[in-house]
């Protein structure tokens, strides 16, 4: 939603900026101090150099949350899976590659899984991946390879021949099938305990392919889950990428399975994030309870995001983690390319429990990690406020932040937040809501040798009789995500900041707007 900004200059707090620099160690990457030209994300996961790319599913190990993730050394080259480390979600220390392309032949996404009772056969613990490989270098001859790692998934070794190969590109004649064959991707791995064996969900054009294992080599293809929104009008949702497959409990104490992917929902009106459907699996065919697709996220750039069981409740609460970018524009230079050699960066890791809504059906609510604020700096809490127009609030300035925010009104038809503002006012993010949508515009931000295009503003429904919204706004130098009261709602977009433009103002249209908590703590 445009909002047109006063020219009057947004003052800046002095000490909020060195506080929020001092922390810009701990990405894995070479962060420096605010004012130095450097734009490293301070509190996000990005690459030491080169390309980051889909990360794939976390696993722990002896207490460390490993996390690899796609690498290559120019932006959208091919590569392979690097790894990188954590104990707290937060900070991240990079090891190099682990899957390394081999001569023309990239690895793509895939998921790794600890063979706790060495079910493989490389004995109890060994940490196995199956992961799509191109022989050849070919896109049309995907497959599914098996690496093996017997030292905590530290390395691997890739054995000779696919574990799953691609039949359809061996037979695939018409323009269909070809299209079909030629989208066989990023095998994610779940163990079913109810009939003791793994299983495997696979990315296609048109579905999601479904197999079985006991020994993660030899594999049987079940029944696929079609995800069409609309089999009678053939109206889809793309190609799956990046599939996931999982349990949950809900808040009701019962069990799903949710099966769910990235998903380029645009031409049919959809986000174009992670969408999920709860339902049931038999051992040969998942169920959805409904065939409309839920999201996880109402931005422009949470996309192959992947989930995993959190250590101390691991059916009742998972994380998660994306890659914030596009297919829609990723393919490009950006301004951290320029100043730090890298391109692209992870979400912060949020967390997702299942719950029972008022309308009978289960969703998916996401909330921030709690260690992420938990080591932020000394908060900066404001007292309660009226808004009418445009309020800069010179108290409040900042590069990586967590900005808390509860706002009400009454007649007011359009109420927010302005974030990374200039100081004449005329750049800035606006978050509010405006009548029945929540949104995100990057618009006044957006940078013209970099543009974003047509795709600046993001929107998620809202009640339309709502009168109040709690917003938590997670600003870093290249990004901003806004988690929307209880979690329902997540809109996560990346954001070219220029250097210097850290304020913050307030804004209600159409009548006044009360703000009961303004808190901002540095990230």
């Amino acid at each position: 939603m445009t909002h047109d900004l006063s020219r009057r200059g947004l003052l800046r707090a002095a000490g909020i900026g060195t506080v929020i620099a001092a922390g810009a160690a701990g990405t894995g990457g070479a962060a420096r101090a605010a004012g130095d030209g450097s734009l490293r994300a301070v509190y996000h996961l990005t690459p030491s150099s080169g390309w980051l790319c889909d990360v794939q599913r976390p696993i722990v190990v002896d207490g460390e949350t490993l996390v690899y993730h796609l690498h290559a050394a120019e932006t959208a080259g091919p590569g392979g899976w690097d790894l990188a480390t954590t104990r707290d979600g937060v900070t991240f220390e990079h090891h190099g590659p682990v899957l390394p392309i081999e001569g023309v032949e990239p690895v793509w996404s895939g998921s790794a899984v600890v063979d706790a009772d060495g079910g493989a056969g490389y004995g109890d613990g060994a940490v196995i991946a199956l992961a799509t490989r191109l022989p050849e270098g070919e896109v049309g001859r995907q497959q599914q390879y098996l690496y093996r790692s017997v030292d905590g998934g530290r390395s691997f070794t890739r054995e000779a021949e696919p574990v799953i190969p691609n039949v359809d590109a061996e037979t695939a004649e018409n323009p269909q099938e070809l299209e079909n064959a030629a989208w066989f991707r990023d095998p994610k791995v779940e163990w079913d305990p109810d009939r003791q064996e793994w299983v495997c969900v696979i990315g296609r054009q048109r579905y999601a392919a479904m197999y079985t294992s006991t020994d993660l080599h030899a594999w049987q293809l079940r029944r696929n889950f079609d995800y069409l929104v609309d089999p009678a009008t053939d109206t889809d949702l793309g190609g799956i990428e990046c599939p996931d497959l999982f349990r949950m409990r809900a808040d009701d104490g019962t069990v799903h399975w949710v099966i769910g992917g990235s998903m380029d929902g645009h031409a049919a009106g959809e986000p174009m994030t992670f969408a999920y459907w709860v339902g049931d699996w038999d051992g040969e065919l998942f169920t959805p309870a409904s065939r409309t697709p839920q999201w996880l996220d109402h931005g422009y750039d949470w996309y192959s995001a992947v989930t995993w069981p959190d250590e101390q409740d691991p059916l009742g609460v998972r994380r998660a983690i994306a890659w914030m970018n596009n297919w829609k524009y990723a393919k490009r230079e950006v301004p951290t390319s320029a100043s730090d050699g890298y391109n692209g960066q992870a979400s912060i890791v949020r967390e997702l429990r299942l719950r029972r809504e008022a309308d009978g059906r289960y969703a998916l609510v996401s909330t921030p990690l709690p260690a992420i604020a938990a080591g932020g700096g000394e908060a900066v809490v404001l007292s309660a406020r009226d808004v009418t127009g445009v309020t800069p609030v010179p108290e409040l300035a900042g590069t990586a932040y967590l900005l808390e925010i509860e706002m009400s009104w009454d007649e007011a038809t359009n109420v927010g937040v302005s974030v990374g503002c200039s100081a004449d006012g005329t750049r800035r993010v606006n978050i509010g809501v405006h009548r029945d949508y929540v949104y995100l515009d990057r618009g006044p931000a957006d940078r013209e040798e970099c543009s974003f295009g047509e795709f600046r503003e993001s929107r998620a429904p809202q009640d339309p009789a709502a009168r109040s919204v709690r917003l938590q706004v997670f600003v870093d130098r290249q990004s901003v995500e806004v988690f929307v009261n209880e979690g329902h709602v997540v809109l996560s977009q990346q954001v070219y900041f220029r250097e210097g433009d850290e304020g913050v103002a307030l804004y209600a249209d159409g009548g006044p707007a009360r703000v009961a908590t303004l808190r901002m703590t540095p990230l």
